[in-house]
């Protein structure tokens, strides 16, 4: 089962410094049929505008995985953790028992993000944050592990989840196949680009929701950047 969720049918709002658009029900919208899928609470859009950001706030058992598709954000939390993650890379905060945390656009440009919100596996436990380059190359053609909750995906960012955050790179033409297993949920957004899903047909910041299905094959129309998770 592949269930395509058009970008332009997602809720979201448009603050002026944040435009964010929601793949799950968030902040003001509500949709009791896209609470989340499995375990994956949070798909967030946001362009962020230069020189703004989202000030200091608490979050607790969480796992917020951001990916950054266009220029740059600058964290700092109550950890004493400060680092800048640039387009392509990956930050991961375990939020644990509780973690105050700002996410700045420090850029002359606007900043786009995915940001994705998992829950844990356990609860209480210390917050930690980790942040890790991911150069497109090593993606090119294939499916990388980027962040798991998984011990055997050692290169990967740790997350306190039974899940795995994917990144792939595909030239037009090119195919990559995934195997999730029929009881795995799975969501995947092409962050550029336009892609085949098993046959099914997703633009540039679709959605797709994915159970039921042993192995995904993954065809680009053109160009594409793709970001998967696959969860309990």
């Amino acid at each position: 089962m592949i269930e395509r969720r058009p970008f332009l049918e997602l809720g979201g709002a448009d603050h002026g410094w944040l435009n964010a658009k929601h793949h799950f029900s968030f902040a003001s919208y509500h949709d009791p049929a896209r609470m989340g899928w499995g375990p994956i609470r949070v798909w967030n859009d946001d362009t962020i505008a230069a020189g703004t950001g989202f000030p200091p706030h608490p979050h607790a058992d969480m796992e917020i995985v951001t990916y950054v598709r266009e220029g740059a954000i600058t964290h700092q939390d109550s950890l004493g953790n400060l680092g800048r993650t640039e387009a392509g890379d990956v930050q991961v905060m375990s939020a644990g028992s509780g973690v105050r945390h700002s996410e700045y656009n420090r850029e002359l440009g606007s900043t786009t993000i995915f940001q994705i919100w998992i829950e844990p596996t356990t609860h209480g436990v210390a917050p930690a944050w980790g942040a890790k380059p991911f150069p497109k190359g090593e993606r090119s053609g294939r499916f990388v592990t980027l962040a798991s909750g998984f011990a055997d995906d050692g290169d990967a960012l740790p997350i306190r989840a039974d899940a795995r955050v994917l990144g792939a790179t595909l030239e037009a033409g090119e195919t990559a196949e995934y195997r999730l297993g029929e009881a795995r949920h799975a969501y995947l957004v092409p962050a550029k680009g336009s892609v085949t899903v098993n046959g099914v047909h997703i633009d540039a910041r679709d959605g797709a929701a994915i159970a039921e299905e042993d192995v995904l094959r993954v065809t680009a129309l053109n160009d594409a950047e793709i970001v998967l998770v696959d969860a309990a």
